[in-house]
């Protein structure tokens, strides 16, 4: 296969204030923010990651002394309730330089499949990749599903903030309908690994910003363009991505 690209060199992201929009099926406020930028929501994020990953005996997962610190955190994402409580959230790794970056190499480790997950990051390294990571929604159950499918649509807004063209995920099986609800692609040929440990059947996914809106549902691509009116004071000075980039097999 041929793979036809213009390498992009990612620069950091630096906003100069946080951005946020009242979404109205969860009726929280959704914050995206960096870490050194808005330390106290960082910090209630994290909290609230610690206490759900806690919760389901998978603290492992949650990598503490890696993200901590937030430095190798591009942005993040937090909903709020209208208490002020940060009830969910989500955030993304700094774009990736080589495969060995992302913790998915970590949970494929001895597992069928892992050369191939190694392989198609470092395909699509080259276009600008990034992780979505750390995510995590309150336990209630009559918010818990409506607020995952609306964090599902934070991978474009990270790829438009980032001005990248591929987010990945690794997820659990029970919540992989939710998250590719936004147009993530989930890849078949890549066998479930047992991670964080046998209870759990984790797959890997990719979202391409080119064609996200051929696998999304109709009703979050609507969503997506609505929320990106928010943020378009950072993303409308921003590189498009051309229409001659070549696809990457799933």
């Amino acid at each position: 296969m041929t793979i036809l690209h213009e390498d992009v060199t990612t620069q950091s992201l630096h906003l100069s204030a946080n951005y946020s929009w009242h979404d109205s099926e969860s009726d929280c406020t959704i914050v995206v923010s960096q870490p050194h930028a808005d330390p106290n929501l960082w910090t209630d994020y994290l909290a609230g990651a610690q206490r759900s990953y806690h919760k389901y005996g998978v603290d492992a997962a949650l990598d503490w002394d890696e993200i901590a610190d937030g430095s190798g955190t591009a942005l993040f994402f937090a909903a709020v309730d209208s208490s002020g409580k940060v009830v969910g959230g989500v955030r993304a790794k700094e774009p990736y330089d080589d495969a060995e970056e992302s913790h998915a190499v970590v949970e494929w480790e001895g597992q069928p499949g892992l050369d191939t997950v190694r392989k198609m990051i470092n395909d699509r390294i080259p276009f600008g990749l990034s992780e979505m990571k750390t995510a995590w929604v309150s336990d209630d159950p009559g918010s818990s599903r409506v607020l995952t499918t609306t964090l599902a649509r934070t991978a474009m807004h990270t790829m438009a903030l980032l001005d990248i063209q591929f987010i990945m995920a690794t997820a659990a099986a029970h919540v992989l309908d939710r998250w590719r609800s936004s147009g993530g692609v989930v890849v078949s040929r890549v066998p479930a690994t047992p991670y964080p440990d046998e209870r759990y059947r984790t797959k890997i996914m990719f979202w391409d910003r080119r064609t996200y809106t051929k696998h999304a549902q109709p009703s979050q691509v609507a969503k997506i363009v609505t929320e990106a009116a928010y943020l378009a004071p950072v993303t409308s000075g921003l590189r498009p991505v051309p229409a001659t980039l070549g696809g990457v097999r799933l």
